[in-house]
């Protein structure tokens, strides 16, 4: 199969940025400017793994085929992605609309649940685009 340079360029620079911009305004990765205040966990950074791979995965397949759809899914699927693996007291959204304890109380234990079911949106999304776009995969 014979894969286009620039397209796998631009997906892996999709990725690759979504992980570091993901990872830096989260706290995820490391940096001077921004400091957690809820502890980070294995499950925050699988998330924030499997959300940036997802997002280089539909980014190549979005550049390679002639109707691209499903733009909606996999922005709903790149949100529900940054909220599972972002401290929940430091998003300004979150918490203008709801107090802090209401969600460290609630929204907090939902977020493992919250980052399977966006990356099972994503992986459903890409797996979706890939059977429509495959001539030998149809039966």
């Amino acid at each position: 199969m014979f894969l286009p340079y620039p397209v796998l360029l631009k997906s892996a620079a999709a990725g690759v940025g979504a992980f570091l911009l993901f990872g830096t305004v989260t706290g995820l990765v490391p940096n001077p400017v921004y400091v957690r205040m809820v502890p980070s966990t294995a499950a925050d950074y699988l998330f924030l793994a499997a959300t940036s791979a997802f997002a280089a995965a539909f980014v190549y397949q979005r550049s390679i085929v002639d109707q691209p759809v499903g733009d909606r899914f996999a922005t709903g699927g790149i949100v529900g992605g940054f909220l599972a693996f972002g401290c929940p007291i430091c998003n300004a959204l979150l918490l203008t609309l709801f107090s802090s304890s209401a969600l460290m109380t609630y929204f907090d234990p939902l977020r493992p649940a919250l980052g399977a079911l966006s990356v099972a949106i994503l992986a459903g999304l890409i797996y979706a685009r890939h059977r429509r776009s495959c001539p030998a995969c149809e039966p």
